[in-house]
């Protein structure tokens, strides 16, 4: 394999911004400021010793049939209310597919349905991302993400927190990501695919961002995505993991972690249910690539207030 040229960028940073992004022609790695883990493990916490290790290290932790069959239920169950009553929705969340009109996501979901707020306060989420972030929290993102079969389009690979940071202003890695599987994640559907060790290296990109960029990221992303010489580069440290599990699985990874997708050319279809978790003390200030910050619905800014744990997801 042709190895990667990439450009390591020095670790100093103009101004207060810790990870300048879209302001050069060239793109470049610069090395993580933060920690990836902020809370120290515990016998008797959420976590084995292996799995906060595996984590802390890998930048990801697929944990298996966390949710019972009947949980998945309910949660399948308004999966498809939501899809087929989307008329009822902000319409503003609602995302499809660039050349079709099939549903991509739905956004601000758990601000839209009682059974998705339930599963955004399940203790043993909060207690997971507790133990990883050691703060209070609180959800800067939801959205529903769907595959359909045949129909549905890749995610281009991309570090979650370099947009965070470049369109909503979020100043450090001190957020992480659960996707919840409800629907089985195969090697062939399409599933999220991560780069291990990646949450190690900020990917700098090139160019700017144009005005209102979120309206055509959310269905098909050019800006702020990595070079391929990073990207390679990435890939010969640590491989790809492709995450797949069967419906309750969940998948926690950092912030700063690439990750991706493939197009699903299958007939299974696939349905997760993503959740972003954000320290207090982490909260939104102005974007750092200087336009301005984007809706509500995609970047948390008013409703920022500490997630507590009234009780498990219900089944029907």
């Amino acid at each position: 394999m042709r190895r990667a040229t990439v450009d390591f960028g020095a670790a100093g940073v103009a101004g207060t911004d810790a990870y300048p992004s879209r302001r050069a022609q060239r793109p470049s790695i610069l090395p993580r400021r933060d920690r990836c883990v902020y809370g120290s493990w515990r016998a008797g916490g959420p976590l084995t010793r292996g799995q906060y290790d595996a984590y802390a290290e890998r930048g990801f932790l697929v944990l298996d049939n966390l949710f019972t069959d009947t949980q998945v239920a309910a949660l399948r169950y308004e999966s498809q209310r939501l899809r087929q009553h989307a008329a009822t929705l902000d319409p503003d969340t609602l995302i499809r597919e660039p050349e079709i009109r099939e549903l991509r996501s739905v956004f601000h979901v758990h601000r839209q349905s009682e059974c998705m707020a339930r599963l955004a306060s399940d203790p043993r989420l909060l207690a997971i991302a507790h133990c990883l972030l050691d703060d209070p929290i609180y959800i800067h993102q939801s959205r529903l993400n769907l595959k359909p079969g045949f129909d549905g389009r890749e995610f281009y690979w991309h570090s979650d927190f370099e947009t965070w940071h470049v369109e909503d202003g979020m100043p450090r890695m001190r957020a992480l990501s659960m996707s919840i599987a409800l629907d089985e994640n195969t090697a062939c559907n399409g599933p999220l695919m991560l780069i291990p060790g990646s949450q190690r290296h900020f990917v700098s990109c090139a160019g700017t961002t144009p005005r209102d960029h979120y309206k055509q990221s959310l269905r098909r992303q050019e800006y702020g995505v990595p070079d391929r010489a990073s990207l390679a580069w990435l890939v010969e440290q640590g491989g790809i993991h492709p995450a797949v599990g069967a419906p309750g699985s969940v998948v926690v990874f950092d912030c700063n972690t690439m990750h991706g997708s493939s197009g699903n050319i299958t007939p299974w279809p696939r349905a997760n249910v993503f959740l972003v978790y954000n320290s207090v003390r982490n909260r939104l200030l102005a974007p750092f690539g200087g336009q301005a910050p984007r809706p509500e619905f995609i970047a948390a800014r008013s409703e920022v207030e500490a997630v507590r744990a009234p009780g498990a997801v219900r089944a029907r």
